[in-house]
């Protein structure tokens, strides 16, 4: 079965200094299996990247190979139509989570699939609705 990725795992294991046991779990979980995810994760996977750049934790090069690297994961990427951006803004009412938070939860509900997050809120939103969970807590 396919699962939604969200930005905290991805990051968790590009970023040295967030590196997780359940991060690379989940990442090594795409060996087996292919994510899927808003395709805002593309825009929120390189903003971070980016700000750790400009902030000394990662060097230029390390920017461009570990960006090169995200766009080598099998992330089928899903763009929202208008009923799911409602839906998505009504769980954000619901949840109080940031509509790019509310996404990756939507999708997973629409698909039927689980959730790999470490974020506290969008796992503690996704137990509120019924989503599976990876890692499993």
């Amino acid at each position: 079965m396919s699962f939604v990725l969200d930005a905290s795992i991805v990051l968790g294991w590009m970023l040295p200094d967030e590196d997780t046991p359940a991060a690379d779990a989940v990442i090594a979980r795409l060996l087996e299996q292919r994510a899927q995810a808003p395709s805002l994760l593309a825009l929120e996977v390189s903003n971070a990247l980016l700000q750790a750049e400009r902030r000394g934790r990662l060097a230029r090069g390390d920017h461009d190979a570990l960006r090169a690297a995200f766009g080598a994961l099998p992330i089928a990427f899903d763009a929202p139509d208008l009923d799911a951006l409602d839906r998505t803004v009504g769980l954000a009412r619901r949840h109080r989570l940031t509509v790019y938070d509310a996404a990756y939860l939507e999708l997973a509900s629409r698909r039927g699939f689980p959730l790999a997050s470490l974020d506290a809120a969008l796992r503690a939103a996704a137990t509120r609705e019924r989503i599976a969970l990876l890692p499993a807590a």
